[in-house]
């Protein structure tokens, strides 16, 4: 596995200035180092599979920044993710993760889950949503689901928008795009979802909608389910490469990541078609570099109100995408928007998929320094690209009251639209 995954580490350090767990534990066993050791340690058999091993090596929110400043080269994720699964083999997972997993594999089933979640969230006790936590979030901190799922709900929008472009708007490489949704914006953030549908149909393009597409499969991928990804996989490439498109969007990091980066070798590993999953990733490009490519500072209307925003760097944008400064340029283009960078602005929150409710401490000590950083700069709002990111920041608030977080389109399509 060692020579299969990345060199040797040579125990500089360097990653434990960038890795959020090390950061909030400040122990050896919670850094890429050890982690890295130990998996080097295991598989030349010189330690035997154990629980606290797995704990250890599951302890990581699989932000990438050690990768990205590692000198020796090592990808660490990809190596996290091949123990994972030998340790799941040998010990199973939590009965939670594994129902994630169960879930994501088929679109039918998130619908279906997404629909009781909704149901049971209508009859819950008031009393009851103040009490249940899912990891440190309070229940009633937890998003809404869309009464009906953003993909169906948007091609219906699609058919009473008037078919014009607006002249303000620069002229556009692109005409006719794929909307990547992703499972967040279609079962949680529908308003992040109709911002993106009204920046791009008033900036002129064609929108498509692809109704087959499903889960990224990442959440399945990080926790071990690698055998569960492939009709995902094969599923999204089918459906995005068949649309004779010219771009992509994105409004999720963690998506437009497995895309552009994962996607190609996932499908030469699976056996699917490599040309097609190459054509894709070249194609992906999240919704604020879309923007900010294809508009002018005189594209952009006053804001009703003046309004003082403050913004969070997903680590999936940050680490692996190509343009991750394009929301902060988004922001200081928007007239009537003051843009007050946090001091921790590109700090990982503590999300990590399901790593908050996995690891609710751990989480809660990073997502806290966070609240308390974003409240100092004196926002009104907390831009943030992930949903996750979202989830996990919004879900402290109450220690920041008048602080909401909201996708950086939102902001866009108030002054585009």
């Amino acid at each position: 596995m060692a020579d299969s995954y990345g060199q040797n580490c040579n125990r500089c350090g360097f990653c434990l200035s960038v890795c959020p767990t090390y950061q909030a534990q400040g122990t050896e066993d919670a850094s890429p180092r050890a982690r890295i050791q130990l998996i080097d340690f295991f598989s030349g058999h010189k330690v035997g599979s154990s629980e606290k091993l797995k704990e250890i090596i599951s302890k990581c929110l699989m932000c990438g920044s050690c990768a990205n400043i590692c000198p020796a080269g090592i990808n660490h994720p990809e190596r996290y993710i091949r123990m994972r699964e030998k340790m799941i083999r040998d010990h199973g997972d939590m009965p939670e993760i594994k129902s994630l997993v169960y879930l994501l594999a088929k679109e039918s089933r998130i619908r279906m889950a997404a629909s009781a979640a909704a149901m049971a969230r209508k009859i819950v006790p008031q009393a009851f949503a103040e009490k249940y936590r899912l990891g440190n979030i309070a229940l009633k901190q937890f998003p809404v689901l869309n009464k009906v799922p953003f993909r169906t709900a948007a091609q219906e929008a699609m058919k009473h928008m008037p078919g014009h472009k607006s002249k303000r708007v620069s002229s556009l490489k692109y005409a006719r795009v794929a909307y990547f949704t992703g499972c967040a914006t279609n079962y949680l953030f529908d308003d992040t979802g109709f911002a993106v549908l009204n920046i791009l149909h008033h900036m002129g393009v064609e929108v498509i909608i692809p109704k087959t597409q499903t889960c990224c499969g990442i959440p399945m991928l990080f926790h071990g389910g690698r055998e569960k990804v492939k009709n995902n996989v094969n599923t999204n490439l089918t459906c995005l490469d068949a649309q004779g498109i010219d771009a992509v969007i994105v409004d999720c990091p963690t998506c437009g990541a497995a895309l552009k980066k994962d996607y190609p070798g996932l499908a030469k590993e699976f056996g699917l078609d490599q040309d097609a999953a190459n054509r894709v990733a070249e194609k992906v490009v999240d919704i604020s570099t879309f923007i900010m490519a294809h508009t002018r500072s005189e594209d952009f209307i006053q804001n009703d109100e003046a309004v003082r925003v403050t913004y969070h760097q997903p680590c999936h944008l940050r680490n692996f995408m190509p343009t991750p400064g394009s929301a902060q340029a988004l922001l200081n283009a928007l007239q009537g928007v003051e843009y007050i960078p946090a001091v921790d602005m590109d700090a990982c929150c503590g999300g990590g998929g399901t790593f908050f409710y996995e690891y609710p401490e751990v989480s809660g000590d990073i997502a806290t320094k966070k609240v308390v950083n974003a409240k100092a700069t004196g926002a009104d709002l907390w831009v943030t690209d992930c949903p996750v990111c979202r989830i996990n920041l919004g879900g402290y608030l109450d220690q920041a009251a008048g602080l909401t977080v909201v996708h950086p389109a939102r902001l866009a399509a108030q002054c585009l639209v």
